[in-house]
């Protein structure tokens, strides 16, 4: 890990959670990278999907274009 300083403490633990994984500690600390870029994309992706949504216009927009979802029956039942 050139170039990046961590305590006793926190490297032992990283090291203990890469030979759990059977990774070299470098190659587990990029497998941890790319997982939290897979994290924070997911997470923008579901904002801007709640923004989206949540727009009464876009939907109005999408159902124009695409089509309004069919209605479900309802038949109300007797408890």
């Amino acid at each position: 890990m050139a170039g990046i300083e961590i305590d006793d403490t926190t490297r032992d633990a990283l090291q203990a959670l890469a030979d759990e994984a059977g990774l070299p500690l470098d190659g587990y600390l990029a497998q941890v990278a790319e997982e939290k870029k897979r994290e924070r994309a997911l997470a923008t992706g579901a904002e801007i999907f709640r923004r989206v949504t949540g727009d009464p216009e876009t939907a109005a927009a999408f159902d124009a274009e695409y089509g309004a979802p069919a209605q479900a029956k309802h038949t109300p039942r007797a408890a």
